[in-house]
C-alpha cells in the first residue's frame, strides 16, 4: 500500500452480487476495495476473497474496539485473508493497539487507527467531558497510535495537514467524508473535496456515495481523481 493519494471505493453495499458488480466496473481504474460493516455483516469474509481474486486490494474497516486479547484475536484471523488495511479504534486505549501491532508485525497489512468519526463534533467531545477541540483530540489519538506501533490513521482531512506535520511523511493517513462540492455531506459534519484532502496531505481516499449514487459512476470517478 504504497501508492499516496489513491482512491478507496466503499462498497457501501448489502449483497456480494452489487459489491462484485462495482469491482467489476471500476477495477483497475479503482484498486483499493472497502469492506465495511454493512458489507461484512451480509457476506462474511468470502467477499474479501473474491475482490482479491479480481486482483484489488482491500480496505477492511471493521473498526475493531473491546480488550486488548479480543482485538488481537480479531486482527489474527484477518490477517488470513491479506487485507491491504484493516482498522482498530485508537480509543481502545494503548494496551489494545500494543497487542494489535505485534500481532500484525511482519505481515503486509497495515493497522490503522480510527481517530474520530466525521461524524462526531466538538459539541459531543464536550458532553463526554473531553476538553480538547476535535483537531487536539485527533492529534492525541494519532501520536497514541504511532507510539503503539500502528502504521497510520483514519482522520477527517481537516485534521490531516496537522497529523502530516506532526508525525512524519511515513505515516498512512487516510480519510473519509469526502464530497465534491454539489455533493450532499449526509450525516458526515467533517467533510472536504478530494483537492483539498490531497492538499492536506491525505495519503488514501474513502469515497462512497458520491459514487455509487452517480448517474455517470465512471465520469465521477474521473473527475473526482482529476
Amino acid at each position: 500500500m504504497k501508492c499516496r493519494n489513491k482512491i478507496i471505493l466503499a462498497l457501501d453495499v448489502d449483497n456480494r452480487k452489487e459489491a462484485m458488480r462495482w469491482v467489476n466496473l471500476l477495477y483497475p481504474k479503482v484498486s483499493v476495495f472497502k469492506v465495511g460493516l454493512k458489507l461484512y455483516t451480509a457476506c462474511g469474509p468470502e467477499i474479501i476473497t473474491a475482490i482479491r481474486k479480481k486482483g484489488a486490494q482491500v480496505f477492511l474497516d471493521l473498526k475493531f474496539n473491546d480488550i486488548p486479547n479480543t482485538m488481537a484475536g480479531a486482527v489474527k484471523e484477518a490477517l488470513k485473508y491479506r487485507v491491504g488495511m484493516l482498522t482498530v479504534h485508537a480509543l481502545a486505549g494503548p494496551e489494545a493497539l500494543k497487542a494489535v501491532a505485534a500481532v500484525a508485525r511482519g505481515s503486509r497489512t497495515k493497522i490503522l487507527g480510527v481517530t474520530l468519526l466525521t461524524s462526531i463534533c466538538g459539541h459531543f467531545l464536550k458532553g463526554l467531558g473531553i476538553m480538547r477541540s476535535v483537531s487536539d483530540e485527533v492529534l492525541y489519538l494519532a501520536k497514541m497510535a504511532k507510539r503503539c506501533g500502528l502504521d497510520g490513521i483514519v482522520s477527517s482531512a481537516q485534521e490531516a495537514k496537522m497529523v502530516r506535520s506532526s508525525l512524519g511523511k511515513n505515516f498512512i493517513i487516510v480519510t473519509p467524508g469526502i464530497r465534491p462540492g454539489k455533493f450532499s455531506s449526509g450525516d458526515q459534519k467533517r467533510v472536504t473535496t478530494p483537492q483539498e484532502a490531497i492538499k492536506a496531505g491525505a495519503d488514501f481516499l474513502v469515497i462512497g456515495r458520491p459514487v455509487l449514487e452517480a448517474r455517470d459512476p465512471v465520469a465521477v470517478l474521473k473527475e473526482l481523481s482529476g
